[in-house]
């Protein structure tokens, strides 16, 4: 016992010396515990923060209560003396281990789990109690003076029963956190190794077989993690995905004031516990993830320190065993939240939602600082050998723990650095979803911009669609009845309609209205109302160009192959020039979008971007050229004794640069029974009928151009000349070769080829294929063209037929001399289309080559059109030579077989054509006539083809010049446009 000694004797300086020190401990205890409370806290409230930013205000409001009874049980165990932990942590292992037995009776179950406890309102999960139950059960085992086999042997019953019950529920994720509370507590409980190796090595060969205990959702959150899976939408990979998203797009400061931030959580599952941490960010940004992790350091940190302060191992040991489980759970959290771990259903301490796990954990923190205050009153006179050993690596856990949050940390910084943008754009794609606005289709138009194929609403006689969001104006009732007024659509069957259409409905159609109405449904602005146009198309002269127009349609895989990229259900030109031009014709989708909860369904409306409208095309084609060869086309074919199932065709070309200014086909088809809506009868009726209406015929025609082909031998002629073109030669009215005669339409004398051509004298040409061959016959066929598409913009032209010996070997047959005989006058294995002969027919006259053209220009309006570019003419080689062929073409006019083209204004030059068609009853040929005009300065060339008696007046011949007749009547209309930029 200690002698006084006398008033200011050194023995009064040390005891005062004494009591400053313990007063400096004191005054360090407090601040400590003021820290590790400030830190609990500041979780706490990032934890109600992230609720109420999710929209959680209930949930906050729960919480905050919840956290305030924490406190409470903070604060009362915080005045709890060491003497009294034992008594304190049987208690509440007893009571643990009791509720988790109730809860396998009469808990509640959810997803499979029973977990809980109701009373009343109120839910509780007592495997969270076990934790503290647990930490206080074994630090008072543990720091005991027991035997050290003791020691180890009775902690590991007391934790096998709550480990075990937990398993029962199941709860996997708690079942491990107790294990790694109870593997903590033995070795910072100085348990000697020779008791930890075995059960160590005993964990790691049964915890394999624990897979077996796995549920399918824990297996799936396993394989997700291994294999970095993202399925969707309600998997753990899915989870993480989304986790990524929050954290990758959170910024540094957050998005709080966006506009959209609550419904981006609702795409974040488990935002208020498991992924609380990655919310938190998402809404506050890295700052605030810096903040919870720091918080969490701090807290582990002195908790840690707190084992070092206790006088007794048990006090010690419950400081550094909670240390060591906030610190697991903390890692465990944030791990998986950056998807670095498995999603193991670990909610983040004190921060997540979960009012069992907040105060429990708060009551724990508490003992733990009423460990720590106890321990500021420690016997200052006891001997250093008489005072209890600290737990053994503590401290190295929780710098390990520190490491690796703050490693964990960098790791997050490095994922919005590198991938924040793209996370961004995941982000704002998967909440929005968008329909389609059709982009208006461009007019068709005549070289006068006169409409021939146009959108039926913009010319009054279609109808537009109106489309509602139905999930928008469900809650708008007054915007339905005036929508309603709008359409005339009754108000009740209205507001069904839009009741009716649940879930991810983005548009609904709900009235199909004319122009007028629709301008006045825009002008009205009814949020969440669209107006679209009907993609129907108008054709205000019927028939009149159906097969070279075409028709619209939705896109078919073909159509789907040749454009790729194609939305789902567009319409697309499938035929003619619609199909030909459609990309110019189409414009450009806009889209109306929508953001939409994680079911699918619209929240609110999105971006919006307007159609850009096709555009229009100009075509050379003049119509009322166009009219009067169709005219003309259709009485020569009516005129015919047995019209059925006769064609005719007809096209005028300039010869000069190609453009197609009338291309006349019958019997044709009309566009409108294409629809929408397809009228199939009709349809079925137009592809069964005699004639193929569905062909345009100046192109995909096919047929033996009889005597018009003598322009093309005779140009070979004068390529690889045999006869001088002005040498007479004996013709008759017959010719023999090979032992088979071949007659001449009449007999005739001497002549050469001008006169040959004029007068169509068959035997001449007979003669001149002989003398020539079929090589140089075809050879010169080829360069003008002859069995080979001639490049109009048209899909599906046809390339007709031009055999030759090798192709006939390659059939199995054989090229006869009699073949080249028949050649030399169009017939034999020869077929061509009107508009291949019209294009040697404008060769022989101009010398040169052209590719025909439909399409003259594309624009905007009739002062912003730019011509289309068009191949360059190719000069004929043999174009000096062919004097003589022109001068048999013009005397055909003057005094041969197209007298009837004398009286016309200007001099015009051409041949007349019959020739025997297998396809046509006996008594029936192919008539054929080709001009040009003027024959010194050509401007114009004219085919025509129309099947009929060959007998009589050649009715093709008709056709032509009634055409003629019109083109220079009224020439300077006829080939006058508009204004053109340069392509």
């Amino acid at each position: 016992m200690p002698i006084a000694g006398p008033a200011g004797s050194p023995t009064d300086a040390r005891r005062t010396h004494r009591r400053t020190r313990q007063e400096r401990r004191d005054r360090r205890s407090a601040a400590f515990d003021l820290l590790a409370v400030v830190a609990a806290l500041a979780l706490v409230g990032l934890g109600l923060v992230n609720l109420y930013l999710v929209g959680e205000v209930e949930l906050a409001t729960r919480q905050g209560a919840i956290a305030a009874g924490g406190l409470l049980a903070l604060a009362v165990f915080w005045r709890v003396r060491v003497r009294y932990l034992g008594v304190l942590g049987w208690a509440a292992y007893g009571a643990a281990v009791l509720l988790l037995v109730g809860v396998l009776t009469v808990g509640l179950s959810a997803n499979g789990a029973t977990r809980w406890i109701a009373i009343g309102s109120l839910t509780f999960q007592p495997s969270e109690l076990a934790k503290l139950g647990l930490l206080l059960a074994l630090a008072a085992v543990l720091g005991s003076g027991r035997p050290a086999w003791q020691r180890f042997t009775t902690a590991v019953l007391l934790a096998a029963v709550p480990i075990g019950l937990t398993l029962l529920q199941p709860d996997l994720s708690t079942a491990m956190l107790l294990v790694v509370l109870a593997g903590t507590m033995l070795v910072i409980g100085r348990v000697p190794a020779r008791f930890l190796l075995p059960l160590a090595a005993a964990a790691a060969v049964i915890a394999p077989l624990l897979i077996g205990l796995l549920r399918p959702y824990q297996l799936t959150r396993l394989g997700s993690f291994l294999v970095g899976a993202h399925e969707s939408p309600t998997g753990s990979g899915w989870a993480v995905r989304q986790a990524h998203i929050a954290v990758g797009s959170g910024g540094l400061f957050g998005r709080s004031d966006d506009p959209l931030r609550v419904l981006r959580a609702q795409y974040l599952p488990e935002r208020e516990t498991d992924l609380a941490l990655a919310s938190l960010v998402g809404q506050w940004g890295l700052a605030a993830g810096a903040g919870v992790v720091l918080a969490a350091i701090v807290l582990v940190w002195r908790l840690a320190l707190a084992s070092r302060a206790p006088r007794t191992p048990h006090g010690a040991l419950v400081g550094g065993g909670l240390a060591i489980l906030l610190g697991t759970e903390t890692v465990v959290s944030v791990g998986a939240n950056l998807g670095l771990l498995p999603l193991a259903g670990v909610p983040f301490p004190l921060l997540s939602y979960g009012g069992t796990a907040l105060v429990v954990h708060l009551a724990a923190i508490g003992v733990v600082l009423a460990v720590r205050r106890d321990g500021a009153k420690r016997r200052l006179w006891a001997l250093p050998g008489q005072r209890n050993p600290r737990p053994r690596l503590v401290r190295l856990a929780a710098l390990g723990i520190s490491v690796l949050l703050v490693s964990f940390g960098v790791y997050g910084w490095r994922l919005q650095s590198t991938q924040g943008e793209a996370l961004q754009v995941v982000g704002q794609e998967q909440m929005t979803r968008c329909f389609r606005l059709p982009a208006p289709r461009g007019t068709i138009t005549d070289r006068h911009d006169v409409p021939l194929a146009a959108n039926a609403a913009d010319v009054g006689t279609g109808v537009d669609r109106v489309l509602v969001v139905p999930s928008l104006l469900r809650a708008r009732p007054a915007d339905v009845d005036r929508l309603a007024e709008l359409t005339g659509r009754p108000r009740e069957e209205l507001h069904a309609q839009i009741g009716a259409a649940e879930g991810p409905v983005l548009s609904l159609p709900v009235a199909e209205v004319p122009r007028s109405i629709s301008d006045a449904v825009t002008a009205a602005g009814i949020a969440g109302v669209f107006v679209v146009p009907e993609p129907r198309r108008s054709h205000p002269h019927g028939a009149l160009l159906g097969p070279v127009l075409g028709f619209v349609g939705v896109a078919t895989p073909e159509d789907e192959e040749r454009w790729p990229g194609l939305p789902s259900g567009e319409v697309v030109g499938r035929a003619g020039l619609e199909r030909q031009y459609d990309a110019t014709l189409r414009g450009v989708n806009g889209r109306q979008c929508l953001y939409v909860d994680p079911r699918g369904v619209p929240v609110a409306l999105g971006e919006r971007v307007d159609p850009v409208r096709g555009a229009d095309l100009r075509l050379s084609i003049d119509l009322g050229l166009q009219q009067r060869l169709d005219a003309s086309l259709a009485v020569a074919v009516r005129a015919q004794p047995h019209p059925a199932g006769r064609i005719g065709a007809a096209v005028a070309m300039d010869p000069r640069s190609g453009q197609v200014l009338a291309i006349a086909s019958t019997p044709s088809f009309d566009h409108n029974v294409y629809g929408p809506p397809i009228d199939v009868g009709a349809l079925q009726a137009g592809s069964e009928a005699p004639g193929s209406p569905m062909l345009e015929h100046v192109t995909q025609a096919v047929a033996p151009p009889g005597s018009t082909f003598k322009l093309v031998v005779a140009a070979a002629n004068q390529a690889h000349q045999v006869f001088a073109p002005h040498r007479a030669i004996p013709t008759g009215a017959d010719f023999t070769y090979g032992g088979h005669t071949f007659g001449n339409w009449k007999p005739m004398g001497p002549m050469d080829m001008v006169e040959s051509i004029a007068i169509s004298n068959d035997v001449y040409f007979y003669k001149l294929a002989v003398a020539l061959g079929a090589d140089a016959i075809i050879d010169t066929a080829r360069t003008l063209g002859v069995g080979q598409p001639t490049g109009i913009d048209l899909p599906a032209e046809s390339a007709g037929h031009l055999g030759t010996p090798d192709s006939a070997r390659a059939e199995g047959g054989a090229w006869y001399g009699g073949s080249t005989v028949i050649l030399g006058i169009g017939q034999g294995d020869l077929q061509v289309t009107p508009l291949q002969n019209a294009r040697w027919t404008a060769g022989v006259a101009t010398g040169s080559l052209v590719t025909p053209r439909l399409g003259l220009a594309v624009g905007t309006g009739p002062d912003a059109f730019t011509a289309l570019p068009a191949p360059a003419a190719t000069p004929l080689p043999f174009a000096a030579e062919l004097g003589p062929v022109r001068e048999g073409m013009r005397a055909a006019v003057t005094a041969g077989t197209a007298v009837r083209f004398a009286d016309l204004p200007v001099p015009v030059g051409g041949k007349t054509g019959t020739a025997q068609d297998g396809g046509l009853p006996e008594g029936e040929y192919d008539n054929w006539m080709s001009a040009v005009a003027p024959m010194d300065a050509p401007e114009i060339v004219m085919t025509a083809m129309v099947q009929g008696p060959g007998t009589g007046g050649n009715s093709a011949r008709n056709v032509v010049a009634d055409g003629l007749r019109h083109y220079l009547e009224h020439q300077p209309d006829v080939v006058g446009t508009g204004p053109l930029q340069a392509p």
